[in-house]
């Protein structure tokens, strides 16, 4: 038999302090109520959870007084657990209080979210937060990457879902969040990086990074303008070497694909006609780039690629500097573009 929502969130008001001590651990009890941060588990004293029923309401409801949101249990494990679909959801609630999970329905109405579709992507986006401040700023600027804080691709989750695809265990860790969007700007999928809450870099798991969406043909844009024309631009299969790029060259449009197979299907905006490929030292990353060189040459686009001195281009930020990776680029560029992109010392 289905369980609803509202029973749902009536059976985790009957364990309210045991869902805060999960699921918000960086509170406190204080008479009845938990306090904490906010409800995505940051610390603070601004949400108050009510952990017994009272004359002021049922166990389980929340309020936050710093930005006035207010919900019940479920809301908790959805922010906290960086969950989109509500399936998620309850199968996580179900799993707190020892619930069978429910049958496979034959009839009824589908989720509202198909689980990993672009629509699950922009709920997940939507939830996060901007990176300034955050871990995730803190993560990049420890990989020597500066970005501005007006770039609209990138955020932060500190408490985004992770599921084991062997074991099937779970856990809630911080996270950078990049948008995968098209060419008008439209988030079609996203990239989790997911990030060791002690600030050490990448969070110890098989697979500190995942993407989810619709990716093929689209990518991480960092300084996009989707209203305007892109004559110059670069395109890598990863996240951090492009971001590294940008940070030496912040005038400059650039994407990350993703993976080298979808680097060689990625949509060139209409207008360009100078395209710098990120090289790869991988068999799969040559492909992609001889693939995507093949593909603009086709369609009138100048392609040149850009070879790192070390390992990748984030290699080079990080050990040589950003002053040496600029002077290594500019004889790779046209000059035209080296005085256009790479700023002057």
């Amino acid at each position: 038999m289905t369980v609803s929502a509202s029973e749902l969130a009536r059976r985790l008001g009957e364990h309210a302090e045991a869902v805060c001590r999960e699921y918000l651990s960086n509170g406190h009890r204080s008479g009845n109520h938990w306090i904490v941060g906010d409800v995505r588990n940051t610390t603070g004293r601004s949400m108050h959870v009510r952990l017994k029923t009272s004359t002021k309401g049922p166990a389980g409801k929340w309020v936050d007084e710093a930005t006035s949101e207010f919900g019940d249990l479920l809301d908790v494990i959805r922010e906290s657990c960086g969950l989109v679909d509500f399936r998620d959801i309850a199968d996580e609630a179900r799993r707190f209080l020892s619930m069978p999970l429910p049958r496979p329905q034959l009839r009824g109405r589908q989720p509202a979210v198909k689980r990993g579709s672009p629509d699950a992507a922009r709920r997940l986006f939507a939830m996060s937060q901007p990176i300034a401040g955050t871990l995730a700023e803190r993560y990049l600027a420890s990989r020597g990457i500066l970005l501005s804080t007006h770039e609209r691709a990138l955020r932060f989750h500190p408490g985004c879902y992770y599921r084991d695809l062997v074991t099937g265990e779970t856990q809630t860790l911080p996270a950078l969040i990049a948008a995968v969007t098209n060419l008008s700007g439209q988030i079609t999928g996203l990239q989790r990086t997911w990030l060791d809450p002690s600030g050490q870099g990448k969070a110890r798991l098989a697979e500190p990074r995942r993407s989810l969406g619709d990716l093929l043909g689209n990518g991480i844009w960092l300084g996009l303008d989707p209203g305007g024309s892109v004559p110059v631009m670069a395109a890598g299969e990863g996240f951090e070497t492009m971001a590294s790029l940008r940070t030496v060259m912040p005038a400059l449009p650039v994407a990350a694909a993703t993976s080298a197979n979808h680097l060689a299907g990625l949509t060139l905006p209409p207008a360009c006609r100078r395209l710098y490929i990120a090289a790869d030292a991988d068999a799969a990353g040559r492909h992609g780039i001889e693939r995507l060189s093949q593909r603009a040459g086709e369609a009138g686009i100048l392609a040149l690629v850009l070879r790192p001195q070390l390992g990748d281009f984030n290699d080079d930020l990080r050990h040589l500097g950003p002053a040496h990776l600029a002077a290594w680029l500019s004889d790779q560029l046209v000059p035209e573009d080296t005085r256009l992109f790479l700023p002057p010392g």
